[in-house]
C-alpha cells in the first residue's frame, strides 16, 4: 500500500505562521498583494520553500528545496523585454527579463498547483537554477 503525504504550507512573516492551502492560497495572495506586500514566501512541512514575487503583472514564481537552495523557477520562453517593479520585502526594487517571470494569472495557477500537489503542474515551463 502506498500512502500519499501532502505537505502543509505556511506563510510566516515574523509572527504566527499562518496555514495556507490550495484552496486559500490565492485569497491570501491577493490580501497580501493589495496590502502592498509583493513578495511572499511559505515554507512547506518538509522544509521546501516556495517563493512569489510581483509587480502585480509578472511574477517570479521559486521552488527551492531548502534554505540556500538556488532552486527552479517558472520561465515564459520567447517572452521579450523586461519588468520592473518588483519590490521586496527589505526594499529592494528588482527588474526581471520577462523570460523568468510569468503573467500574473499564470502565476497564480502555479503557486496554487505547488501548495496542493508538492509539484510544479505538467504543463508547466520551468528552469532548474542548481
Amino acid at each position: 500500500m502506498v500512502v500519499l503525504v501532502i505537505e502543509s504550507w505556511v506563510i510566516n512573516d515574523g509572527g504566527s505562521p499562518v496555514t495556507v492551502s490550495s484552496e486559500v492560497v490565492l485569497k491570501v495572495l491577493r490580501s497580501r498583494m493589495d496590502s502592498g506586500q509583493s513578495e511572499t514566501w511559505l515554507t512547506s512541512s518538509s522544509g521546501r520553500m516556495l517563493a512569489f514575487v510581483t509587480n502585480a503583472e509578472r511574477a517570479m514564481v521559486m521552488l527551492l528545496e531548502e534554505e540556500g537552495d538556488p532552486g527552479e523557477h517558472a520561465v515564459d520562453p520567447g517572452a521579450q523585454g523586461s519588468s520592473d517593479g518588483f519590490v521586496l520585502s527589505n526594499g529592494q526594487k528588482d527588474k526581471y527579463p520577462d523570460e523568468d517571470t510569468v503573467p500574473i494569472g499564470e502565476a497564480f495557477g502555479l503557486v496554487e498547483h505547488i501548495v496542493g500537489t508538492g509539484s510544479w503542474p505538467a504543463d508547466a515551463r520551468w528552469m532548474v537554477d542548481r
